[in-house]
């Protein structure tokens, strides 16, 4: 990619901006500040974006030529992690629009330019769309669809249509291995304005939202086949990995933030509460200290599971500049037990707090209804362990959201 490299904004007088987690902590007061408007609005707030970006947080997996940071996966998912511990809608919202960002190496530089390098603030955001469409027309297509799940969409400056794609004529278009083809069209947020359908019991910051378009003209330079390593212009290691894996390790940081902090509440809560008819406290209880035990291996060894599998296979990308099946399985198998082994130890945080746990005012009640969101979310389905044990013993495998 011919560009000249961007001049980080927001940056410290020597240049460069701190590590991205010393930027955490420095956002850590206005998220937990902002918890009960991120919660009550539906959105993250305007004054809470806008430090996001002046700390560049949604610039940690753009490429180094449009001002990013091309943060190396294992770092980031650490971040996703600890925005997680203070509030899970600004992780999942931050996990999705940074991980979008990374078409951005597939991009010709202009259009890369664009939409991430000539803005700031730029965000991008998209959602699935079954009905989805595009007919390939000149210069590019003509697209119609309706698209949901929109995470981040209400502060995005750039929307995304994933769809199939239809000749002139009406025949589908075939990928070279025969399937049907499709693409990844971009286009500026304000030709879809988004519309209100994220009334949910848990992640209700993350505005994931919808959004229509019918008979929207996008250029060809526009689009991309997302994660075809074939158009790939920028070859950064990073975007060897499919969007995928990165994905599902980001929300399955989601889930760990979540878990370590209501492990954490209970753990305080244990020290200070007797339960009603009970003359001693909860940390005296034998049944408590087991289960808080078993809780904290369980929630150690899923968190080493995942970064230990991530750190290995990073290492080897880094040195060959690509990823392997075997490689993308043993991520979805790790992020998704991650998933599920949290929501176990929530559960357990959970349970043992008794009634304190079901109120607004304390600790328990969101992360619980934040954690279940994630794990019915594509990145939780059980499905996915049936994909690595099919590939395990040898059959054919649906590689979709590997």
């Amino acid at each position: 990619m011919a560009l000249e490299p961007l001049k980080s904004r927001g940056a410290s007088p020597s240049g460069a901006l701190p590590d991205p987690l010393e930027r955490v902590a420095a956002l850590a007061p206005l998220l937990t500040t902002s918890a009960d408007e991120i919660e009550s609005q539906r959105r993250l707030p305007e004054r809470l974006l806008a430090a996001m970006h002046e700390a560049e947080m949604f610039r940690l997996l753009l490429p180094r030529p449009m001002g990013g940071a091309e943060l190396d996966p294992p770092s980031f998912v650490r971040v996703i992690e600890e925005v997680a511990k203070l509030d899970a809608s600004t992780a999942w919202c931050l996990c999705q629009n940074d991980v979008c960002s990374m078409v951005a190496a597939f991009l010709a530089p202009e259009p890369a330019r664009e939409i991430f390098g000539r803005d700031p603030k730029a965000v991008l955001a998209w959602g699935p769309g079954p009905n989805a469409r595009a007919t390939a027309t000149e210069g590019g297509y003509r697209i119609t669809g309706s698209f949901a799940f929109a995470s981040g969409g209400r502060h995005a400056t750039w929307l995304g249509a994933f769809c199939p794609v239809y000749e002139a004529d009406g025949r589908p278009r075939l990928a070279p291995d025969g399937t049907p083809a499709a693409r990844t069209m971009l286009f500026p947020a304000d030709k879809a304005p988004m519309r209100d359908i994220w009334r949910v019991i848990g992640l209700r910051g993350t505005a994931s939202d919808a959004y229509s378009i019918e008979d929207l003209f996008v250029p060809e330079a526009y689009t991309i086949a997302r994660d075809d390593q074939s158009e790939r212009r920028y070859r950064g290691a990073l975007y060897a990995l499919p969007t995928n894996s990165i994905f599902s390790c980001g929300f399955a940081c989601v889930a760990l933030g979540l878990a370590r902090s209501l492990l954490d509440s209970f753990s305080a809560l244990a020290l200070e509460k007797t339960p009603r008819g009970y003359k001693s406290r909860l940390r005296e209880s034998a049944v408590v200290q087991s289960d808080l035990a078993e809780a904290e291996a369980r929630l150690r060894g899923a968190r080493m599971y995942l970064m230990g599998t991530l750190a290995g296979i990073w290492a080897d990308i880094e040195r060959r500049n690509a990823v392997t099946l075997e490689e993308r399985m043993a991520i979805r198998l790790a992020a998704t037990h991650t998933i599920h082994e949290a929501v176990r130890v929530a559960d357990t945080a959970y349970h043992a707090a008794g009634a304190t746990a079901i109120f607004e005012s304390n600790a328990f009640e969101r992360r619980f209804r934040d954690i279940h969101t994630v794990a019915q979310q594509l990145q939780g389905r059980r499905s996915h362990f049936e994909t690595v044990g099919k590939h395990m013993l040898g059959f054919d495998t649906d590689l979709a959201f590997l």
